[in-house]
């Protein structure tokens, strides 16, 4: 079946329209990424469970080799299996291929429900209920948050904001539009694919022997998949602010010191843009790390600026489906 522009075009308005109204629809069917994390938890423990951190070279290497076959495996599992099912539902019905299509590549976005985790941090933060912020908060972020002030309850939220943004939002579009133009059904794939690389990071990806190991694959394949959209939405969010200049040299500036090559760019510049510092002393299962700070520490974090960083995000989204549309169109 020959790729068609206008069905990728409408999977693409169609998925971000579920994304948008009423986020992953999954419900009680089980959700994508929650399969790939169940993957990679069995996997894990297959290969972990009960294993001291490798003193050996040869117990290095055998969890290293692990942890290749598991990016591999889970990455080009993933495209392939959202690639056949939707292919097969469109060899059945094309009405039915185009619906599955569309959910599955939806759940590949996260313009909603980084809005609604945010929220949900907000509201009982500005009703003064910190304990329940706090509980909240703790869903979405790594660092502990027992004890979290209420600027640092707002830094959270918009770090989270500001690195899911690239994540979870503008990098599994990249992805899908790039699959679009590629071949038959391969918006789907490659955005899944993606999510792969970007699961297999943020579960076992840079963390203590032996799971640091396991994970160092994933996670460097997710840096460079994540490398270029990254880039891109600096240049989208500071076109948005209208001074792309002063934001894209504020990250060349500021965003390689943190360890890693694209969230310190993302929280750089919406940082510049919004005219707060990120960054700062975070603990995490008690152990105090400091984050490279970055951003003109001008105005305090405010849930006015977690909320304009929402809508930095969902105006980027916007402009790369816009743009998305027109190279499928051009092609």
């Amino acid at each position: 079946m020959e790729l068609s522009g206008d069905r990728a075009i409408i999977v693409l308005l169609l998925a971000a329209f579920i994304d948008f109204l009423i986020g992953d629809p999954w419900w009680r069917i089980p959700h994508p990424v929650q399969m790939m994390g169940w993957v990679i938890s069995r996997y894990q423990q297959l290969v972990v469970a009960n294993r001291e951190p490798p003193q050996k070279l040869t117990s290095a290497i055998f969890l290293y080799s692990s942890g290749v076959f598991l990016t591999v495996a889970l990455v080009v599992g993933s495209a392939w299996v959202g690639w056949s099912l939707v292919a097969v539902s469109h060899a059945y019905h094309p009405l039915l291929g185009m619906a599955i299509e569309s959910i599955l590549l939806a759940s590949c976005f996260a313009t909603h429900s980084l809005r609604r985790a945010a929220e949900e941090v907000l509201q009982p933060l500005l009703a003064g209920d910190f304990a329940t912020a706090r509980s909240h908060l703790g869903i979405y972020v790594g660092r502990d948050t027992e004890n979290l002030s209420e600027p640092e309850i707002y830094r959270a939220v918009l770090e989270t904001v500001a690195e899911n943004t690239v994540d979870a939002v503008t990098s599994p579009l990249f992805y899908a539009a790039v699959g679009s133009l590629l071949f038959p059904f391969g918006g789907v794939a490659l955005a899944l694919g993606f999510k792969a690389a970007s699961t297999l990071d943020s579960m076992i990806g840079y963390k203590k022997p032996p799971v640091r190991e396991l994970g160092w694959c994933g996670a460097r394949l997710d840096d460079v998949l994540t490398w270029l959209p990254c880039r891109l939405t600096v240049v989208t969010l500071g076109l948005l602010a209208r001074s792309p200049v002063r934001v894209w040299l504020a990250c060349q500036k500021e965003g390689h010191l943190d360890p890693s090559p694209n969230s310190g760019w993302s929280e750089c510049a919406y940082a510049t843009i919004l005219d707060v510092q990120l960054g700062g002393i975070n603990t995490y299962g008690g152990v105090v790390k400091e984050k490279p700070r970055v951003g003109p520490p001008i105005d305090p974090i405010t849930d006015e600026k977690v909320y304009a960083a929402i809508r930095l995000m969902r105006w980027s989204f916007l402009l790369w489906l816009a743009a998305a549309i027109f190279l499928i169109l051009a092609t």
